[in-house]
């Protein structure tokens, strides 16, 4: 049996950890605060972020993340994306020998704009065949209830994929190997930046026209800075492309759709982080992404827009104004 650790109890990370132990993985959750893991341990339940989710019996949780990690095949990261290289710092020293890094974020880093596999490959000094990336439209309400879903698990390590592919497949969770990890993590992050896009569409009130020209010139935009950073153009049209776009994109459980749609509603940015309770990934990588884009010469005009819409108070109607008087172009370019 394989042993795994999560790093974060939050909604995804306790979420997983569910995941991994129902698939028969020896799995152990880490958090900071102690009530959250006494409750885990005492009543199977994580009160905060999933009430009334039932989790595994063998499901174990603790404020110790030395104890946590000691054996460890999986180490499995579920933090907020920059919050990450802080967070690893502190861990690295307790990383077992030969350990896998799992990546459940989806973001850019402000500042490096590194993806997560490589501040994890810079931080925690291991090669690039020791990191994986679990990838795909995984709204983690409708996980919780164990409805029907896929992900993709990424490494370029053909072999490496496979264990952890093993280590949290089930008849409800179906994972696909993919040895792309840079498409699959670009996936993951820019989809939540078109997700704020719609979201703020929606909240204007405008239709399913403008959502779904949004869903793929957002897909576009990403199959640019995928292509410039290398990526598989074929994996933009599976789960952690399209897939996880779609999701987030159309869902209400989507916080960044959600984020999104309160910006078009009028509310000021001060107001919807008060309002918003998880993190939005998407709010903070969506500058990171951009400074990406910058650098690699890549056109997202899209990008552009919700980033001066959620950092420099561009009005959502003049934001909307911008995208549709560019000046035409054919439908694939730039790639």
């Amino acid at each position: 049996m394989s042993k795994a650790v999560v790093l974060g109890t939050g909604s995804w990370g306790t979420t997983f950890a569910m995941i991994l132990a129902e698939a028969g993985t020896s799995t152990t959750l880490w958090g900071r605060r102690a009530e959250i893991v006494e409750a885990i341990n005492e009543r199977h339940e994580n009160p905060d972020y999933l009430p009334g989710l039932k989790l595994p019996e063998s499901l174990r949780a603790t404020t110790d993340p030395v104890a946590a990690m000691e054996g460890a095949d999986f180490v499995v990261l579920a933090v907020p994306a920059q919050t990450l290289r802080g967070n690893l710092a502190e861990w690295k020293d307790a990383i077992p020998p030969g350990a896998v890094l799992v990546s459940l974020m989806k973001g850019v880093e402000l500042g490096t704009g590194k993806r997560m596999s490589e501040v994890i490959c810079e931080v925690a000094e291991v090669p690039e065949s020791r990191v994986a990336v679990v990838s795909g439209p995984n709204l983690v309400p409708e996980l919780a209830r164990r409805q029907p879903a896929a992900a993709v698990v990424a490494c370029t390590d053909e072999e490496v994929a496979g264990k952890l592919q093993d280590a949290c497949h089930l008849p409800w969770f179906r994972t696909y190997t993919n040895s792309d990890i840079v498409g699959v993590e670009l996936g993951g992050a820019v989809k939540n930046v078109i997700a704020l896009a719609v979201g703020v569409a929606a909240g204007m009130g405008l239709g399913d026209n403008i959502r779904a020209t949004l869903i793929t010139r957002g897909l576009a935009e990403i199959a640019r800075l995928g292509a410039a950073l290398g990526a598989d153009q074929h994996t933009f049209a599976g789960l952690a492309g399209m897939g996880d776009l779609i999701a987030t994109c159309t869902s209400p459980l989507s916080r960044n759709r959600t984020f999104g749609e309160n910006l078009g509603r009028g509310m000021t940015l001060a107001e919807v982080v008060a309002a918003t309770k998880q993190t939005a990934e998407g709010v903070k990588s969506c500058e990171s992404v951009l400074e990406l884009a910058r650098k690699y010469d890549v056109e997202m005009p899209i990008t552009e827009v919700v980033v001066g819409v959620v950092h420099d108070g561009l009005a959502p109607s003049e934001a909307a104004l911008l995208l549709m008087s560019r000046s035409p172009k054919p439908e694939r370019y730039g790639l």
